[in-house]
């Protein structure tokens, strides 16, 4: 039974699907897939509206959960039934993490089963629920990788989608793992130029903080030892322009006297234990190479490229900060995540991704999509989705430098009002 839930000037609607784990083998296993229909309480009648499926970044992000109607969703609800999807394996779908994957078995039972949990799944139960909650058509907005599951669904399923938003998130659908990690540390070393071009003091400061590592043990909340990667990780804070300024305050309150002599402030180890924190989503963890592998393994991708960018080498004298590439040790260092290390091993190891994308389909394709591609994104690249760009029937990108990867945080209705208007401009 759905349950919805009246507030504040919107309507919210629960739902609980049970689809096949391998869509191959319809009458086979069954996980539950949950999705939250939203609605303005302005439309007495919501059925009338047509249906916008937003589609989550991430991997491994459960969709947003709403106390108003705010920002995108506000602009999208004058005009759209919103469906919000927990993809698999996230929020109130079945879960995947380390209480629950231990009923697979060992690690490489967990590994196979966690196959199931990319793009061409996630396109696959949206378009079960579509057909169960009887929509024709509708249209997606996809934010991040979940523009690229809009490119997954363009490619599976055209013919059900009237037309397509997308924000930083259009993925190269030809480039392996590597060539994104050669791309994403080149955009991130123009990022950490910027911001210590900005704050130089904290350059100085993240030099202290290395040395000060190099003869004096620091741990963090949760008891794990501070190491210099774990600093690296406040680079998590250069991906957007909302939080990239609040990386001077993380920085510039680094140390404390204490009666023992000067130390890192709880403060400081606080910010880097939210940055590394990977209990509520270690799909992000587990997946993240995966959502670039087509018929190879990744093999730690993001870990072997790292050795073509000496500055990134956690051995510099001020080693440049990371985003958001994965690497092995997370599994060694994380104790949400050490029980998942086998698993997390032979995911890096598996050769038998399939394709995500269908490239005659998509150079086909009659569907208006508008995208949003920044200029100076340091997770999507600019140059590798402009190629995307060009290689999908049907599609208006709008490049902007106004932006960074968490523009819909930034100005979320202006642009999703602004794709939307594009959209009805595509030919």
């Amino acid at each position: 039974m759905n349950t919805t839930h009246v507030f504040r000037s919107m309507r919210s609607t629960e739902h609980y699907f049970q689809l096949p784990l391998d869509h191959e083998i319809p009458d086979g296993e069954a996980i539950t897939v949950f999705a939250r229909e939203i609605s303005s309480t302005e439309h007495a009648d919501p059925s009338t509206l047509p249906w916008l499926l937003y589609l989550q970044g991430g991997p491994g992000g459960q969709s947003p959960r709403p106390a108003s109607l705010t920002g995108w969703l506000a602009e999208a609800a004058k005009t759209f039934r919103i469906l919000l999807l927990d993809q698999r394996g996230t929020g109130l779908s079945t879960p995947a993490n380390r209480q629950s994957l231990p009923v697979r078995g060992d690690g490489a039972a967990q590994a196979a089963y966690l196959t199931h949990f990319r793009a061409d799944s996630i396109v696959r139960d949206a378009e079960a629920i579509r057909e169960a909650l009887g929509i024709t058509s509708w249209s997606t907005f996809g934010q991040s990788y979940g523009g690229f599951c809009t490119l997954t669904y363009l490619s599976l399923a055209p013919q059900a989608l009237d037309r397509c938003l997308v924000t930083g998130g259009l993925a190269s659908i030809t480039a392996d793992a590597d060539t994104v990690y050669r791309a994403t540390y080149e955009r991130m070393a123009e990022r950490n130029t910027e911001y210590f071009d900005w704050y130089p003091r904290d350059r100085e400061i993240l030099g202290e903080i290395v040395a000060h590592l190099a003869h004096t043990q620091e741990h963090l909340p949760d008891g794990r030892a501070l190491t210099v990667p774990l600093v690296q990780m406040l680079g998590m804070f250069l991906g957007g322009n909302t939080r990239v300024h609040a990386l001077h305050y993380v920085f510039e309150g680094a140390f404390i006297n204490t009666p023992g002599g000067k130390r890192l402030s709880d403060t400081f180890l606080s910010a880097i234990a939210e940055q590394a924190d990977r209990t509520t989503n270690p799909l992000y963890a587990l997946l993240h190479e995966s959502i670039y592998a087509q018929g190879a393994a990744t093999n730690w991708s993001a870990q072997r490229v790292l050795d073509e960018f000496p500055a990134f080498s956690p051995d510099a004298a001020v080693p440049l900060l990371t985003g958001e590439m994965v690497f092995s040790w997370y599994f060694e260092d994380d104790a949400v995540l050490r029980p998942l290390e086998e698993t997390a091993r032979v995911l890096a190891e598996h050769e038998g991704w399939g394709q995500l994308y269908d490239l005659s389909v998509l150079a086909a394709s009659t569907v208006p999509v508008a995208a949003a591609v920044y200029a100076h994104d340091v997770y999507v690249d600019k140059e590798l989705s402009l190629q995307t760009a060009a290689a999908v029937g049907n599609m208006r990108v709008w490049e902007t430098d106004e932006f960074h990867h968490d523009g819909i945080g930034d100005d979320g209705s202006g642009i999703f009002a602004r794709l939307l208007k594009m959209s009805y401009e595509t030919r």
